[in-house]
């Protein structure tokens, strides 16, 4: 572990109180909030999240465990972090004026925009003026309390209630049920959550771009240094944008229409597949949620669809990999099902090693889309080009050359149409997401 701090002198390390107990517990204990943006036990009940990546890999490089306390509110977590209680607070935390004079902040890691969201049944209020008559519910002690009090200097018939009980994403419940009538989040908090509340819309930005950053102990100079070198070495080697990707790379992708006919199919045509998508993802080990998110891009769970290239059934098999798999039937959905298994754990198996755990899956639904040979053109013209052929965020970026000649003339493959396993793949993921969702939501 000490190896991590030689570039901090002996004097800083002795004079930095967070620095010298990171050293005594062997051990970097984060301060955070209970939600999708930031820290939570996903479907395998391990934790994830934004929040939770990224001080993971902080307390990676220096060589210590990490200790998440999720504290309940914004109020108790910053009181909590200048009181000692931990080495971070990294809660999705804006950078605001007003909280620079009272806490410590580490540098800024992503743009935000403050958004006013409503009812999309509702007339939509189109500035702060037409906010005046609705009722208005935001978290309290949070950066969207400091824009209204700002607004409200220039309105003060302007009025909002505060809650310390909820989060941002209970709020938007409390909006889809037309308890209350507008919120204001951030921009990230929105775009993750638009598909589970496809019945929220943005009305109009309510602040300038602002800067999320982690909050830390008062006197911690030498640990904020050590954090800005090391922001500075994940900016350079990428490892900050991989996992911005991870979790913002498809959320744009948001349709309303889309949306609202998929979480009725969930309610509809998945309750006859969903027992055959459970027993075949556990014989292939494949998240089950995953394997009908991908059966859906697919076919929309139509076990006759057919497309003008030939492929047909849930899993969209071509006449040849059905035949090369044991699949006598593309159109019964069982086998259909067991068929794409199938197929995609073959090309999991074949995915290389160098590849991150993390990104396997990834590469290996581009092959079972665009063939395993394009992959290998991908990885290829991405070494070529100076990115990494092992993350997916790399990949991801160069597949769409492969369709544009100064590229692929030299491929050993030849063209593609390097956009589809991009769309593909971040269609998969999106519907994965609502579909957990949704299943937790039941």
């Amino acid at each position: 572990m000490i190896s991590a701090f030689l570039f901090i002198s002996c004097s800083e390390t002795e004079t930095d109180p967070v620095m010298k107990d990171l050293l005594r517990q062997d051990k970097l204990i984060v301060l955070t909030l209970n939600s999708q943006t930031t820290y939570y036990l996903g479907t395998d009940d391990e934790p994830a999240g934004f929040e939770y990546d990224l001080t993971k890999a902080l307390a990676d490089s220096l060589n210590v465990e990490v200790e998440y306390k999720v504290l309940d509110n914004i109020e108790d977590l910053l009181n909590a972090i200048n009181s000692g209680e931990g080495h971070i607070a990294a809660a999705g935390l804006t950078r605001t004026d007003t909280r620079e004079q009272k806490y410590l902040f580490g540098p800024d890691y992503k743009a935000v925009q403050q958004q006013v969201v409503c009812h999309r049944q509702s007339i939509l209020p189109k500035d702060t003026s037409e906010l005046l008559n609705r009722s208005i519910l935001v978290v309290a002690d949070s950066s969207y309390e400091e824009a209204l009090q700002e607004q409200q200097q220039d309105y003060p018939e302007l009025k909002w209630e505060t809650t310390s009980e909820l989060s941002a994403e209970q709020i938007l419940e409390k909006l889809v049920s037309k308890e209350v009538d507008c919120t204001i989040v951030d921009s990230s908090v929105f775009s993750l959550n638009h598909r589970y509340y496809p019945d929220l819309k943005e009305a109009f930005p309510f602040s300038e771009e602002q800067s999320l950053a982690w909050v830390l102990p008062p006197d911690s100079a030498a640990f904020k240094q050590y954090i800005n070198d090391w922001f500075e070495k994940s900016e350079s080697n990428s490892a900050l944008n991989i996992i911005d990707e991870r979790y913002y790379g498809y959320v744009d992708m948001f349709d309303f229409y889309n949306n609202h006919i998929y979480l009725k199919r969930i309610k509809s045509r998945l309750q006859e597949y969903g027992s055959a998508f459970r027993e075949v993802a556990e014989q292939y080990e494949i998240p089950w949620t995953l394997l009908a998110a991908q059966s859906y891009q697919e076919s929309n769970w139509n076990p006759e669809a057919l497309s003008h290239t030939g492929v047909r059934g849930l899993m969209m098999l071509t006449e040849a990999t059905a035949k090369a798999i044991g699949i006598k039937k593309r159109t019964d959905p069982h086998q259909s099902i067991k068929g794409g298994a199938k197929y995609l754990n073959q090309m999991l198996k074949k995915v290389p090693e160098d590849v991150a755990a993390e990104d396997r899956i990834w590469f290996a639904l581009a092959a079972y889309n665009i063939g395993f040979a394009h992959l290998l053109d991908a990885r290829k013209l991405a070494s070529e080009l100076g990115k990494n052929p092992s993350t997916w965020l790399d990949v991801k970026e160069v597949f769409p050359l492969l369709s544009q000649k100064k590229y692929y003339k030299n491929l050993k493959y030849g063209y593609a149409r390097g956009m589809e396993p991009v769309r593909y793949i971040d269609r998969i993921r999106y519907y994965q997401d609502v579909l957990v969702n949704s299943l937790q939501s039941a």
